[in-house]
């Protein structure tokens, strides 16, 4: 199957430069591309890579717009990362890989579920009674929705994901452990992703809230009653404990760990392998960890660490006794 460079165009906008009847084969990285692939540059420090590239046709910006004319066809677009991602959105479309309305006959929705007429429910899929599954969203192979939970429109769960499973709630009772009744839910918004094997857990009393455009990596966990704002982004592997509250257009780096009943404010940004312990209110990155090290040498710097405290207060008391007293 195949596109031509005209009709992409037309179906994106952006500014053709060269032959807009080339035929285009597949998408491809900058520098595998051949002749009659289509590529993409963002990074105005890499344009020697222009030179080098056999790509058909290259979306660059604006900075990179006169030496992409120099070597050959190209489209110039104000955001060259979004033009190819609506590219791959348009390419699947065309070449009829959309996943099609309805449900699979292996797939099980209990008595009081709804699922949307215009949604696709994969194979071995099991939607629990009273669950709500909204337009055009999407379920792979092996989703789980549990009981009254609530996806919304147009998003994508990836194969194994668990939307609604009980959160990790018990009481302690003379050495033993009792459990707490998870009977809260999960509300998902419109527009969400859910990466493969990942977690939502259900609340305890109140539902667990993912809002609107939020994107979940693989292998992530969500404890219960958490509240994750719209657009926030979660890298692989991110745990998030129960009760945390975090604001819209946060992202979270690969490994990350966010303590429960914390509160992160929009706009925050936490570098991967992270472990955030106390809330953070204001805009910004943030990063916490201790570098990796040979084992030995860790320990003896951890082992420093917890002498700190003590070595202030030695410091402070130095200092002032060569300070000597003060005089008028």
């Amino acid at each position: 199957m195949t596109l031509r460079i005209g009709a992409i165009v037309q179906a994106l906008g952006g500014e053709l430069s060269g032959d807009a009847e080339r035929v285009i084969t597949r998408l491809a990285p900058l520098e595998q591309a051949q002749a009659g692939e289509l590529s993409y540059l963002v990074d105005p420090r890499l344009e020697h890579l222009l030179r080098s590239t056999q790509a058909g046709c290259i979306i660059v910006g604006p900075a990179l717009a006169a030496a992409a004319r120099q070597r050959g066809d190209c489209i110039v677009a104000d955001n060259p990362h979004l033009y190819f991602a609506r590219v791959t959105q348009l390419w699947r479309r065309a070449h009829g890989g959309a996943p099609r309305p309805g449900v699979h006959p292996s797939a099980v929705v209990e008595e009081g579920a709804h699922v949307d007429p215009s949604a696709s429910i994969g194979a071995l899929c099991f939607i629990g009674r009273g669950a709500r599954i909204g337009a055009d969203t999407v379920l792979r192979d092996r989703v789980t929705v549990g009981e009254h939970c609530v996806i919304g429109a147009r998003c994508l769960l990836q194969s194994g994901a668990v939307i609604g499973g009980d959160g990790f709630g018990f009481a302690p009772d003379d050495g033993a452990w009792v459990r707490i009744e998870q009977l809260g839910a999960v509300r998902i918004g419109d527009d969400v992703e859910v990466g493969a094997n990942t977690c939502i857990d259900r609340g305890a009393l109140e539902d667990t809230v993912i809002e609107d455009g939020v994107k979940l990596d693989n292998l992530i966990q969500i404890g219960h009653n958490c509240h994750i704002g719209r657009h926030t982004a979660m890298a692989g592997c991110v745990g998030v404990a129960g009760s945390a509250r975090i604001g819209a257009h946060c992202t979270v780096g690969g490994a990350g760990m966010i303590l429960g009943h914390l509160t992160i404010a929009d706009h925050v940004h936490i570098s991967s392998a992270s472990i955030v312990t106390r809330s953070i209110l204001k805009p910004g990155h943030y990063t916490g960890f201790f570098p990796i090290d040979d084992n030995g040498s860790w320990e003896k710097n951890a082992a420093a660490l917890k002498h700190i405290h003590a070595l202030r207060d030695r410091v402070r008391a130095l200092e002032k006794r060569l300070a000597g007293p003060s005089h008028a």
